[in-house]
């Protein structure tokens, strides 16, 4: 993720998060070491990975379908993936319209809550003018419905996770697409959290009426995640800090005011903080009473633990550190298993031949 020149006055002093050190080689496609028992989470086991699928191509989004069975986008292919564990991923669906640039391409894919009775799998891709939500029913070629669109695009800062929320809504984390005060501004949809029905209209619920606006003041949204009745947020910082975001209807998050904690009422602080060395965080998910935080730069996996009320409990530590390189997606799977996916083929200085791949960890024995 391109850090902007311009440096901001850094956010309150704060210490930042320890790092359980694991000594383990980056991945290369060849048999790794599992991280020593000490490093492992409490919920999953990481000294027992599986290899669910290899040779993957910049695998961005990952969805479960009601059968159990996971669906998967690459950025530059725009392909989508089906895979089930223990067996090779097979190509379902290929999107028209994805214009790969940069960051940008087939992003994050979310699965109708109501899939069985109406088909639907949703995708948040960059088009030739734009970063565009469509929904559509798997098929080589599938007929694309556009649900949103005009969300401002740039070969970098384009959010693109999208997720159904406990509410039945969709939500779309978008980047400020390099312009910072887009963020700031409620009448566009960059640098916010969306929110909106399944057709993209605006619930009548949402903070502003008739505007699918949720919040705002983010810079890079690449993770959405819900635990114990709240939401949370990871999201990219500039020169300082990277966050993750307890996240509240019509909050402003600061940026680009306010990077990482500035202790002010008008922004809402975040919950933690890492250095943009030691995360660059996209994917999230909430299992028990943790966060999982997928790292790109920090080639790691944040556990964040929550107290149940939509802050942090303790210090968040990191597991697989360097193990299986640029982390993208981490997603708790209908299996009960802790899903990871890899990004290690986007040209963010890895070799050009290094696998991508889905990693299964199993929950901890009680």
């Amino acid at each position: 993720m391109p850090r902007k020149t311009r440096t901001l006055a850094p956010a309150a002093a704060l210490a930042v998060a320890a790092v359980l050190a694991v000594p383990v080689s980056p991945a290369t496609g060849a048999a790794v070491t599992p991280p020593a028992p000490a490093a492992a989470d409490p919920a999953f086991d990481f000294t027992k990975p599986t290899v669910a699928a290899t040779g993957l191509q910049v695998p961005w989004g990952l969805a479960f379908l009601p059968d159990g069975s996971a669906l998967i986008s690459e950025r530059n292919s725009a392909r989508i993936l089906q895979m089930k564990p223990g067996s090779a991923p097979t190509e379902v669906a290929r999107l028209s319209g994805v214009t790969p640039s940069g960051e940008g391409g087939l992003l994050g894919i979310a699965v109708s809550p109501t899939y069985e009775q109406d088909g639907y799998v949703y995708a948040y891709y960059t088009a030739a003018s734009d970063n565009r939500i469509v929904r559509f029913k798997l098929a080589a070629s599938p007929q694309q419905e556009v649900i949103f669109s005009g969300i401002p695009k740039n070969s970098f800062h384009d959010g693109g996770r999208i997720h159904f929320g406990p509410d039945g809504m969709l939500y779309a984390g978008t980047g400020d697409a390099g312009r910072t005060a887009n963020s700031q501004n409620p009448s566009t949809p960059a640098g916010k959290i969306l929110r909106m029905k399944p057709d993209g209209t605006a619930p009548a619920d949402n903070p502003t009426p008739n505007s699918v606006v949720y919040t705002l003041g983010h810079r890079n949204v690449q993770g959405l995640a819900w635990g114990g009745g709240h939401m949370y947020a990871s999201e990219f910082g500039n020169n300082t800090w990277d966050e993750v975001n307890h996240i509240e209807a019509g909050d402003n998050y600061g940026w680009p005011n306010v990077e990482g904690r500035g202790g002010e009422p008008t922004y809402h602080d975040p919950l933690a903080v890492w250095s943009t060395r030691e995360a660059s965080p996209s994917g999230a998910a909430v299992a028990g009473d943790t966060l999982y935080a997928a790292a790109l730069g920090g080639r790691r996996l944040w556990t964040v633990p929550l107290d149940g009320r939509g802050g942090s409990s303790g210090q968040p530590t990191a597991v697989l550190q360097g193990t299986y390189g640029r982390l993208r997606t981490v997603a708790v799977g209908p299996d009960g298993w802790l899903w990871v996916m890899t990004s290690n083929r986007d040209g963010r200085g890895q070799p050009a031949q290094t696998d991508d791949r889905v990693i299964r960890f199993p929950k901890v024995a009680r």
